[in-house]
């Protein structure tokens, strides 16, 4: 039936909405299948446009794009969008070990020291304030600190079948540390190390998530080629300061990753500055650009500089990390946001570039 004269019809509105694309892929948002429950009533088109993560940097952006361009449909004077997300997922369909699970991100460095815990659990943290729904897996069985900074002494519960992670914060938490004493070494060679790794994947529950955030002990070994061959990871982030002798370890890093086949996601360029609270100067105790440098070596994007901040160590001590901090720097809480808006975004470009559809039927919208 044709539409009333003077009322738009629901293919102009298709039309103009493959007008919109999307400004990291560069197609149109109704090609990737991002476009829902669009209903024409008289004057009023309905929709829902879901994205490809909830963490995404450009919602703003699309929403602006698409309200603007169906208002200029003749006939449209009263548009009801609603934003909704649907992550993408780079692991295949029913994978044995963590079904549930649709990106796995693993944050690792070439050495110890460069703050790749911290990262790791506020990166996790900020995309669940974002939306996401998330796991945190403290792959680094001989250091296991993720339950400390996320001040939980919680035992993972098993119900007959699978162990139950610990929910905290906002996501969900498995570590060595929540089955040895305190100050208790784990002494164990590589066999041990594969075995508990593959039973932190698959004799969890992880349920439903979009994130699962892998932090890697440092170097290249057992746990990051165990990884590799249990899981098809989504990718890694490296983790550097700024001093060379970072990014000399930080490249080892890198071409383990490479070797195994693991893609990088980015890179986060940690202790980036040092900014005085009192006269605002900044010192760059150590060293300035390294991040950026060894980011454009890998062809890799900068995910992110963080300053040195006390409060970061702060709340690492005392189990509240600083992206939950509301009285932090805004600076330094908006630098680790900002780094998993864009680790998010990534993750779905390279995705729908390799591939894979964009949206899973019957997702819940965030």
């Amino acid at each position: 039936m044709s539409p009333v004269s003077g009322m738009p019809g629901k293919d102009a509105v298709m039309d103009a909405l493959r007008r919109v694309n999307d400004p990291e892929l560069h197609r149109s948002i109704v090609d990737l299948g991002m476009v829902e429950r669009v209903e024409v009533e008289g004057n009023r088109v309905s929709l829902t446009v879901n994205l490809t993560t909830p963490a995404c940097p450009l919602r703003d952006r699309i929403e602006k794009e698409v309200t603007e361009v169906l208002r200029a449909v003749p006939g449209v004077t009263d548009v009801r969008l609603t934003m909704g997300a649907r992550t993408v997922r780079s692991l295949p369909e029913g994978d044995e070990l963590i079904p549930g699970v649709r990106n796995t991100i693993l944050v690792g460095s070439g050495k110890g020291g460069v703050g790749k815990s911290t990262v790791a659990a506020n990166l996790a943290l900020a995309l669940a304030q974002m939306g996401a729904s998330v796991g945190l897996l403290d792959a680094d069985v001989y250091g296991p600190n993720q339950p400390l900074m996320l001040g939980t002494q919680a035992t993972a519960a098993h119900d007959g079948k699978k162990l139950r992670p610990v929910e905290v914060k906002g996501i969900k938490l498995i570590s060595m540390a929540m089955f040895i004493k305190r100050d208790e070494p784990v002494v164990w060679r590589g066999p041990m190390l594969h075995g508990v790794i593959r039973q932190f994947l698959g004799d969890v529950d992880w349920g439903d998530l979009d994130y699962l955030v892998v932090d890697l002990p440092p170097g290249t070994g057992d746990v990051q080629l165990t990884l590799s061959q249990l899981i098809p990871p989504s990718g890694y982030v490296l983790v550097t300061t700024p001093q060379e002798v970072a990014l000399l370890d930080a490249r080892r890093a890198a071409n383990m990753f490479a070797k195994v086949r693991v893609p990088i996601l980015g890179v986060v360029e940690n202790m980036a500055g040092f900014v005085c609270p009192h006269c605002g100067d900044k010192t760059d105790l150590f060293g300035s650009g390294g991040g950026r440098r060894i980011a454009e070596e890998l062809g890799a994007p900068l995910l992110g500089s963080i300053p040195i901040d006390p409060r970061i160590m702060a709340g690492s001590d005392s189990g509240e990390p600083i992206v939950l901090q509301q009285d932090a720097p805004e600076a330094v809480r908006r630098a680790y946001f900002d780094a998993a808006s864009q680790l998010a975004a990534r993750i779905s470009v390279m995705t729908l570039q390799a591939g894979a559809p964009a949206a899973e039927p019957g997702r819940r919208p965030a």
